[in-house]
């Protein structure tokens, strides 16, 4: 039976994991801790094989009085939470850093492909990147360190863009046309790989995301039949929207292009258990409740 920690005990992501090897009660004990104040320093790691770090701030500021903050969070308490693992004899350590150590969405296509060079466009992502900087030296035969870079995750009770767009979905009866493509991952695809990269003791970068990259119009349009409505996807506005694209961080965040070719993200075993319109009906079935 493998011992998890999960750090982030209140995160949507360390929660919905936790629930997703619930499912597996003879291979694995999971226990989560918060890292709100220093009470965690007095844990003890080495009753555990595996340390799923994603404590972190993810949400993506502007504000320069946070700045500290995020260095603070994302970057020395990842870099001292692996350390600890390290010392106390953990076999892995697993660290949630993202996409957006590549930068943000683009008004044109961008594919991120293994020979991408990170370049972070704000603070948040930069945070992470030295995170995954920082904690690359601490590998070692005995002590294997993974970093996730997943693109947005969406899956009932998620943050962020996703809810924004249903919520939008649900109420409007017409929505831009824009093309655009993004890489996205439901939750379950995630917790599944997650539980892969666990078992199979890996060690590494990993890129995963969904089999399908994702419209926004068309998603949205799925999220409305999932409620029953109907909307009507028109280009009318693509000449408006075309000229604030990259002025408005808004317009940016939900019709900017951002995708992983698709070859960086397969695996040797299935974890995209969930394709596109399935996960989205779930969700938004799930949230009906």
């Amino acid at each position: 039976m493998k011992k998890i920690l999960i750090t982030g005990a209140n995160s949507y992501i360390g929660h919905s994991l936790g629930k997703w090897l619930e499912n597996y009660p003879d291979k694995y004990f999971i226990e989560s801790i918060s890292q709100r104040s220093d009470s965690w320093k007095k844990k003890v790691f080495s009753d555990y094989d595996v340390v799923f770090h994603v404590t972190g701030i993810a949400h993506v500021s502007s504000d320069s009085k946070k700045e500290d903050l995020y260095y603070k969070v994302n970057r020395d308490l990842t870099i001292e939470t692996a350390q600890k693992a390290k010392n106390e004899g953990v076999k892995q350590f697993i660290f949630m850093s993202s996409i957006i150590v590549y930068g943000d969405n683009s008004n044109v296509e961008r594919v991120i492909d293994k020979n991408t060079v990170p370049k972070p466009s704000d603070f948040y992502g930069n945070s992470k990147f030295q995170a995954e900087e920082g904690i690359r030296p601490l590998e070692s035969d005995n002590f294997k360190v993974v970093v996730l870079r997943p693109p947005m995750i969406y899956g009932k009770g998620s943050k962020g863009n996703y809810p924004k767009l249903a919520k939008v979905a649900r109420k409007l009866p017409i929505f831009p046309d824009i093309d655009n493509r993004r890489s996205m991952l439901h939750i379950d695809n995630l917790c599944e790989f997650i539980r892969f990269l666990m078992e199979n003791e890996e060690t590494g970068l990993f890129l995963p995301q969904n089999n399908e990259y994702v419209k926004t119009s068309e998603m949205v349009k799925i999220i409305a039949e999932a409620h029953g409505k109907k909307i009507r996807l028109t280009k009318i506005f693509n000449g408006i929207f075309s000229l604030m694209d990259g002025k408005i961080g808004v317009i940016n965040k939900v019709f900017g292009n951002l995708v992983y070719e698709k070859s960086v993200s397969e695996y040797e075993e299935n974890y995209r258990i969930r394709d596109l319109r399935e996960s989205i009906m779930a969700t938004e079935q799930e949230s009906k409740k």
